[in-house]
């Protein structure tokens, strides 16, 4: 007889796992929520973790606590002189910063995607840590962009179904 997987609430697991990190543990989870769409799906996705070995750079994708309480796993968009984060989800135009260190619980150092294991020298690993980053700007429209292509592909003609008319 298979197992039933439970679901967890996060604010109950996670505070375990970055108790885990910081005593020198790498941990896993699965993403929840969107923020980090399209590089990693909620639900689909997992990531795993480590306390971190010193300061972090852009592209760096950290594990971080609120001021509230709310632990967020965003993507390192700038470091400022002081040495404090400003961090943004990849599917997100808005920068949260300043993040100052003692904020950072952990450091993604991989990444299960579509099933396959990515870490930092990896083709999407590198394009999210960089030419993402760049495109902050103009994400709204590439995803837009994006969806029609895919909707278009989907139904094999126009996005109204009007090929031939």
């Amino acid at each position: 007889m298979e197992p039933t997987p439970k679901t967890v609430d996060i604010n109950t697991y996670l505070p375990v796992l970055v108790d885990l990190a910081e005593q020198g543990q790498t941990v896993s989870l699965t993403i929840t929520g969107n923020s980090m769409s399209p590089f990693l799906v909620h639900g689909r996705d997992q990531i795993s973790f480590r306390k971190p070995e010193g300061p972090l750079k852009r592209g760096d994708m950290a594990l971080f606590q609120r001021r509230n309480g709310a632990y967020i796993m965003h993507r390192i968009c700038r470091v400022d002189p002081e040495g404090n984060y400003y961090l943004v989800g990849d599917g997100q135009q808005d920068i949260e910063g300043p993040i100052v260190p003692e904020q950072v619980r952990g450091v993604v150092i991989r990444v299960c995607r579509k099933g396959t294991w990515l870490g930092p020298g990896d083709f999407w690993w590198r394009f999210f840590a960089g030419p993402w980053l760049w495109l902050r700007p103009l994400r709204t429209q590439l995803r837009r962009a994006y969806g029609l292509i895919s909707h278009i592909r989907k139904k094999g003609g126009s996005p109204h179904g009007t090929e031939g008319t």
